[in-house]
């Protein structure tokens, strides 16, 4: 795994600022780094050395005349398949890399290359002849990458920190990302929290040509239910290509471990570890906050190496800043502290671990994706009828038992679900934000993909927006940036193109049905697992943050930062300490309100107050 950045045409002292840029992302790639300019392009990398670890891996990598150069974050592992081919076809390798395969197969087939790739990938080819610049990304997002133009210079890079460091960028905060972050939890991409930085989407490509940016489409996750598949079929699919997409996932000339937790998705990646090495962690809150025993039995029955790490609330809580400063952008998913922790112990004993990201996406595996089936005996009343109840019904306390079964039985999927995170009303979101700040419904940003499956039944609509939303931009964005910020390679064999072949032609009945979420997979999971750890239920990754906020210590952390000047320009400050009062007395569970405004606010006091982002630094905001 690796880290890239560059920018085009000439700048005063341009070897400095290259270097500037490469040495941010240090940590992406610790092994080695490269750089490639000319009169109209820099171009800098880091290396984290996976496969062909000799020097000769190292980049940028070429073409046999030097006509394209390459920097490459990712691994293709159909790449000796494709390295033969090429071969065959006139083309000259002169290392053992993946890398190389990626230049030879642009100068063979251009665009056409990226539907021939396995893997996971971001990279950067430069035409030394016409001076164009191509940029993509994987299938579904697995690998960053980010740009923006700053006067006549384009200029990417896999971390958004790289694109500060280029002179003339002018670093703005974008109001509208935080208008979608209190709906969504995360920055909604393509946009992102700083002006006029994009995200380069998943299955997208770029391309720079004479001052101007191109992007297109080349593949999309589209679900083809064949109704005619069996249980049987489903299972004796599923489990056939998962076994080989793991074995492909494992391919390196250095030792893969496995991210394990109580779950079915890792645990039943870690059935392929035997005599390998798994890595747990959890927190000393009681069972439901601690999935290490469970682990623990596993790696036992399975026969690996286990390592485990229980994370005290001090640890949890002097990270945050420094989790915050590597994310790039403000993520309110509370888990990714404990991914980095969990990172941190695995890269002690390996350079690449595998985990268990994108199964839920793909399979149906979150427990919300019950939700048609909840609704369809309700459904079945006169819509005018159940209008009139959700009317009724939001009139009525939050304690009435059924309030909220009321208002969203009586909506469309397009308008009752738009993401696995939705806690703030929109009355509560107009009443938290500034008038200044833009406010908006969150189906106007997801209405763009449900138009795209509109004859998709609704766990079908659900899943294909996870997968173009909530996966990119929270699931894969953590993952990336955790695993990264500890130079840990982190590999997601669900998240395969061969495995969503297979995945997207499952039956729904088979995917979501009463009797549990990830039916088909689950079934093919218990050939190798426990049936108890096969068919126990999704829990994500639970961080105990509701018992920490009614701890007076952690309170009056978040305390300071709500009554900050910083949360006085964005925030109606008495609307957040009643969210954090109220959590504190026990009067409701805002846990998750509060951890998604104090998130935001620890982010921004380190990238637009010059806040430290150095571990145990608590926040010091203006």
């Amino acid at each position: 795994m690796c880290g890239l950045c560059g920018f085009t045409g000439e700048v005063i002292d341009r070897d400095a600022v290259i270097q500037r840029m490469t040495d941010r992302i240090t940590h992406r790639g610790p092994d080695s780094s490269g750089v490639y300019q000319d009169d109209s392009i820099s171009m800098g990398f880091r290396r984290l050395s996976i496969i062909d670890i000799a020097s000769t891996g190292d980049q940028p990598i070429y073409n046999e005349d030097k006509t394209l150069v390459l920097t490459f974050n990712g691994e293709i592992y159909n790449y000796q398949e494709l390295r033969k081919i090429l071969m065959e076809k006139g083309h000259r390798f002169y290392t053992n890399t993946d890398s190389e395969v990626l230049v030879h197969g642009f100068e063979e087939w251009k665009e056409d290359l990226l539907n021939r790739l396995r893997g996971m990938f971001a990279f950067a080819i430069w035409n030394t002849k016409d001076h164009s610049l191509f940029i993509a990304r994987d299938f579904f997002g697995i690998k960053p990458m980010h740009y923006t133009q700053v006067g006549e210079h384009f200029v990417y890079g896999s971390e958004i920190k790289s694109i500060l460091e280029f002179p003339g960028f002018e670093k703005k905060f974008n109001l509208n990302a935080l208008n979608n972050y209190i709906s969504f939890e995360y920055s909604v991409p393509p946009e992102t929290f700083f002006e006029n930085v994009f995200c380069l989407m998943p299955a997208h490509y770029l391309w720079y040509r004479d001052g101007k940016v191109e992007t297109h489409r080349y593949w999309e996750p589209k679900f083809c239910p064949d109704e005619e598949m069996t249980e049987e079929q489903a299972v004796a699919e599923i489990e056939k290509v998962f076994e080989d997409s793991v074995a492909a996932h494992k391919i390196s000339d250095v030792e893969v471990g496995c991210f394990l937790s109580s779950g079915v998705d890792s645990s039943y990646v870690s059935t392929y570890f035997a005599g390998q090495k798994t890595f747990t962690v959890g927190f000393d809150n009681g069972e439901k906050y601690n999935e290490i025993s469970w682990a623990k039995n596993l790696s036992e029955k399975v026969g690996v190496e286990h390592h485990c790490k229980v994370i005290s609330a001090d640890e949890y809580w002097g990270n945050i800043r420094k989790v915050q400063y590597h994310m790039d952008q403000p993520l309110a998913d509370a888990s990714c502290i404990a991914l980095y922790f969990v990172s941190k112990m695995a890269s002690e004993y390996v350079k690449v671990v595998l985990s268990g990201e994108g199964a839920d996406e793909l399979f149906g595996g979150y427990n919300i994706y019950h939700e048609p089936d909840d609704f369809a005996a309700y459904k079945k009343l006169p819509l005018g009828l159940r209008k009139v109840l959700a009317k009724i019904a939001k009139s009525l306390p939050f304690s009435f038992k059924g309030k909220n079964f009321l208002i969203r039985g009586a909506q469309p999927i397009e308008e009752m679900f738009y993401g696995n995170c939705s806690m703030f009303t929109m009355e509560e979101k107009r009443s938290l934000l500034k008038d200044t700040i833009p406010v908006t419904r969150p189906q106007e940003l997801t209405k763009k993909y449900y138009d795209r499956v509109k004859d998709q039944d609704d766990v079908t609509k659900m899943q294909y927006l996870d997968i173009n939303v909530w996966l990119v931009g929270d699931i894969l964005l953590k993952a990336d940036r955790m695993s990264m910020a500890n130079s840990l390679e982190l590999r997601v064999p669900f998240l395969d193109k061969e495995v969503f072949g297979v995945a997207s032609r499952i039956p729904r009945k088979l995917r979501v049905n009463p009797q549990n979420t990830k039916y088909a997979m689950r079934k093919a999971a218990m050939k190798h697992l426990p049936e108890a750890t096969a068919q126990k239920k999704k829990l994500g990754f639970p961080v105990p943050t509701r018992v920490w906020l009614r701890e007076e210590k952690y309170y009056n952390i978040v305390k300071k930062a709500f009554t900050s000047d910083t949360a006085k320009r964005f925030f109606n400050t008495d609307v957040l300490m009643r969210f954090l009062d109220d959590h504190y007395n026990g009067k409701c569970d805002n846990n998750r309100k509060i951890w998604t405004i104090f998130v935001f606010l620890v982010w921004y006091d380190i990238y637009f107050n010059n806040g430290s982002h150095e571990p145990g630094d608590m926040p010091n905001l203006q």
